[in-house]
């Protein structure tokens, strides 16, 4: 077991009508003027705005809104949102929706905190920021962990480029979970979050060389947790309690309580996000299109991972460990198509061509730079022929 930190200051505030209580939770953590962040409209809709505002004006609190946050939240409009905060006098940021709201709220929080430094310069880390506004979050949808996590994605449209973004300023002070909330996900938005919630644990679990067993212990219930709550909530999407299960796995899987001792490399989430800020293809569905095939391509250089996955989270009873993780691997696989995901990059609809491979490969490894996992040396050209292999899965 290597040395870690575990940190996670986010306040969490969980169960029905625990929206009610945002304008409350803003106030006594000192905020004043609230910039409210959201996407589409849904949360407009479904009335769950009018009943955060109400929580704030309640509360003695002024407000704003801004809406139009994509599921691949864009720099330009963090941007935009940063210049309109600021005009207002905003001293916090809320979050109402899901991971795409909550990253936009983050970088503009760093933005409006940091005026004289280009956001884009702050996410590529080439200028260092010690201080941002407070960031809160109402979440409507399981699937980022934004709201516990020290990390948050932007995309910047005009490269395109899709890019994360890690710093203990990221985490949110405080975050309202209520399962309810969740009911009115459309099956692919909820089955992508699934599979988004299962590989923020997975990306911290196949790690070779470490002893950690408790860590595997949390991660190995995390994943069986969320296998069995989400075929109840795909067959039934109004189920309270395994909606509820699904969000709290998501807070935890990426709180990092899944990587202590351990640590994390996020392998999958770098082919993913080359492919989401390429295609603008959901998030959750551009890791099910890969993960098949990167399993696949290293698994004999981590048989004793991949087999107690195998055992631990899908009951596999094969001794041989090769055949082992293999069983493990064609089960995930097998899980990923049963809850309606892409288990291959032409199933998420789209057929690169040669020199799309070339581009994404180049993107993933940070131009031949990088090596995105821990097993052993994946660079430029490991990650082409991954790329190549997932194309029909």
């Amino acid at each position: 077991m290597d040395n870690f930190v575990q940190y996670t200051p986010t306040r969490i505030v969980f169960g029905r009508d625990t929206e009610n209580q945002t304008g409350s939770l803003i106030k006594a953590d000192g905020g004043h003027k609230v910039f409210i962040v959201y996407g589409g409209g849904s949360v407009i809709k479904s009335g769950l705005m009018d009943r955060v505002i109400k929580s704030i004006e309640d509360a003695g609190l002024t407000y704003k809104t801004f809406g139009g946050a994509k599921p691949n939240p864009l720099l330009g409009h963090a941007v935009e949102g940063a210049k309109l905060a600021a005009e207002f006098g905003a001293d916090y940021i809320l979050g109402v929706g899901g991971g795409s709201s909550l990253d936009t709220a983050k970088g503009i929080a760093h933005s409006v905190a940091n005026p004289e430094y280009d956001l884009w310069d702050i996410w590529f880390k080439k200028v260092s920021i010690t201080k941002s506004l407070p960031v809160g979050a109402v979440v409507t949808i399981a699937a980022a962990g934004s709201e516990m996590s020290s990390s948050a994605v932007l995309t910047n449209e005009a490269i395109p480029k899709k890019k994360g973004f890690d710093s203990e300023l990221n985490r949110c002070r405080f975050a309202v979970l209520n399962p309810a909330l969740m009911a009115t996900v459309p099956p692919y938005h909820m089955a992508a979050g699934i599979a988004d919630i299962m590989m923020h644990t997975m990306e911290r679990y196949f790690i070779p060389g470490f002893k950690c067993d408790m860590t595997d212990e949390i991660a190995e219930g995390l994943l069986r947790t969320m296998i069995k709550n989400g075929r109840i909530v795909m067959e039934n999407p109004n189920d309270y309690d395994a909606l509820g299960e699904i969000m709290w796995c998501g807070a935890l899987s990426h709180n990092d309580i899944t990587e202590c001792g351990r640590g994390k490399d996020f392998s999958v989430h770098k082919f993913g996000q080359s492919l989401g800020g390429y295609y603008d293809a959901i998030h959750g569905a551009t890791l099910t299109a890969v993960w098949g095939a990167w399993a696949k391509y290293l698994y004999k250089d981590c048989p004793d991972r991949f087999s107690q996955y195998a055992r631990k989270v899908w009951g596999v009873t094969e001794e041989n460990d090769l055949k082992a993780a293999e069983e493990g691997i064609a089960r995930t696989v097998a899980f990923f198509k049963e809850i309606g995901m892409p288990t291959s990059i032409k199933e998420m609809g789209q057929n690169p061509s040669p020199k799309e491979i070339e581009y994404l490969a180049m993107d993933a490894s940070a131009n031949n730079t990088f090596n995105l996992t821990r097993i052993k040396d994946v660079r430029y050209p490991e990650v082409k022929e991954i790329f190549e292999m997932a194309i029909d899965g």
